[in-house]
């Protein structure tokens, strides 16, 4: 029987300087799930979301997409994360665990 999360994880919302943060945290990472010229399958959407879980902050290599911009969206949702940025054929995904936060995002002084 599948496992199944303590809370389903919510998209996290993220400013514009928050995303910024994480694209540069994100930059000595390498990518840990590719998706070859089958495209986005289950078995892709839960390697990505096992990768989630143990990492958070995450880069997927897209192979020869016909649109990267809408498949990284789709990615993003498909796997309840936010979306940090697209740079070159490579998605920048950042989902927080729902009980230990590892990464901790800046936030604006008031």
């Amino acid at each position: 029987m599948p496992r199944l999360p303590a809370a389903m994880p919510t998209v996290p919302r993220l400013q514009g300087f928050q995303r910024r943060h994480l694209r540069g945290k994100a930059h000595p990472l390498k990518p840990v799930v590719q998706v070859g010229d089958g495209g986005v399958s289950d078995a892709i959407i839960a390697a990505i979301d096992d990768a989630l879980a143990s990492h958070e902050l995450i880069k997927v290599r897209l192979h020869a997409p016909e649109d990267k911009k809408a498949t990284a969206q789709d990615l993003a949702d498909r796997t309840k994360s936010a979306l940090c940025g697209v740079v070159g054929h490579t998605v920048i995904l950042y989902r927080p665990d729902p009980d230990e936060p590892r990464l901790e995002l800046p936030k604006r002084a008031s």
